[in-house]
């Protein structure tokens, strides 16, 4: 399961729409406080039905919930607990309205658990056990209007610390009253610090920023025999890019992370952006249902995805950003349309381009899926003026591509199949003038 939790750190800076995105999951971050001090840990988790049973092995200092729309989902914070170390398992889940739990450590005192939806579904009750160390809450239906309305509703305590017992709490009914609160925003941060650019020192040379997708407290897929995770593959496998390129001496190369920690989506494109980068990859590790699926994908920018697996793909990807409660990912249609509309016909006939180039560079060290290159709305790609590509490199839910992608070897494999597509790139763009 893929799940991010903090959209730290001041956002990169973007042209266009992104500012304003940016501003506000800035100023919605502000709300979302906890108190320090652990007590204790989520020992487990079952969902039967409507109703949902969290157990801790300590007392819970509060809890509070979150209806967020977009995709439609339940966020449950829990206050004075850690998250669960393992991945919930699907036998714990037996529920028709909920498709998927996850779960992670929202910050160092709050564990967050969100259900994703089947259909529209609101908290109808939320009871702690009287040692607290218990939590029951149900469900009911709504029709999209009322989940629209419990959306709007914001952040809603279950309990507090001196409370056991939770009456029933209609998540979906609209306040009585309408209150305007006005919260200060505070002087921006520090602009995120760039990354340091290898290769050759001439400024007119290409410049190649590669991405490792996922980071941090974001692990992305994991592999449930090996516990491989997809944010150190990304990473080896960047780093592996860079180092080919570099030996190349063709081309300059810089990475959106060289460690492991957490960037939004906008700030990996960013980077790039202000960097003035020439090509932007990012680099990937699927994961499917089924250990069989295996192969490479390479995916490029469309408002319409080109089959469900690549909505889904983009489905999954872009919930980096919702994970506070501010959906970065989710722009209204209208902004969407906006940057589509700017961004140059030019440029995204270019990322297909290199997305064809790179599958037949590529080819000799990388095993690529039938239909290689798909498309979707992936946020990370939405920069205007930047060819972009985001590389599948295989899946992490099948042995042998977990093998390849995790073995030094394969991992230089691959970087070399990317960077001969670079070398080729360019070497015709410069013909190209």
């Amino acid at each position: 399961m893929t799940f991010r939790w903090t959209a730290q750190g001041a956002i990169g800076q973007c042209r266009g729409m992104i500012p304003a995105l940016a501003a506000l999951a800035l100023t919605t971050g502000l709300l979302f406080t906890a108190t320090p001090g652990i007590a204790g840990e989520i020992t487990g988790l079952n969902l039967n039905g409507d109703e949902l049973v969290l157990r801790f092995d300590a007392p819970v200092s509060g809890a509070s919930a979150l209806v967020l729309d977009g995709p439609r989902r339940i966020a449950l914070d829990i206050d004075g607990v850690n998250a669960p170390r393992t991945a919930v398992s699907r036998a714990s889940v037996n529920s028709a309205r909920v498709a998927n739990v996850r779960q992670g450590q929202y910050s160092s005192t709050t564990a967050r658990i969100v259900l994703d939806l089947t259909e529209p579904a609101v908290l109808a009750s939320a009871r702690f056990s009287p040692d607290r160390r218990s939590l029951t809450v149900a469900l009911r239906d709504v029709d999209a209007a009322g989940f629209s309305s419990a959306a709007a509703r914001g952040r809603s305590p279950i309990a507090t610390p001196d409370t056991a017992l939770v009456p029933v709490i209609d998540f979906a009914r609209p306040p009585r009253q309408t209150h305007s609160i006005t919260v200060p925003i505070p002087a921006a941060g520090r602009p995120l610090a760039l990354p340091r650019i290898y290769g050759p020192a001439e400024p007119g040379r290409p410049l190649v920023v590669i991405d490792a997708g996922h980071g941090g407290h974001d692990p992305g897929a994991i592999n449930k025999e090996s516990g491989k995770r997809e944010k150190d593959i990304t990473l080896a496998i960047a780093r592996s890019i860079r180092d080919e390129l570099v030996k190349s001496g063709r081309v300059r190369v810089a990475l959106t992370r060289e460690d492991d920690r957490f960037l939004v989506l906008q700030e990996r494109y960013g980077i790039a952006r202000k960097m003035n980068a020439d090509l932007f990859i990012s680099i990937h590790a699927d994961s499917a249902d089924t250990s069989e699926a295996r192969g490479a994908t390479i995916y490029t920018l469309s408002e319409t995805a080109s089959d469900r697996e690549a909505a889904r793909l983009a489905a999954r990807e872009n919930r980096a950003d919702v994970i506070n409660g501010v959906n970065l990912g989710g722009q209204s249609s209208d902004v969407s349309s906006i940057l589509i509309d700017l961004t140059q016909r030019e440029t995204m006939n270019v990322s297909a381009d290199f997305a064809q180039l790179l599958q037949r560079e590529a080819s000799p060290y990388v095993a690529f899926r039938p239909g290689y290159h798909r498309f979707a709305s992936l946020v990370v790609l939405k920069a205007p003026d930047m060819p972009s590509v985001l590389f599948e490199t295989g899946y992490i839910s099948n042995a042998q591509d977990t093998a390849k992608l995790s073995s030094a070897a394969g991992q230089r494999q691959i970087a070399q199949g990317v960077a001969k597509a670079i070398e080729v790139h360019f070497a015709r763009r410069l013909a190209m003038n």
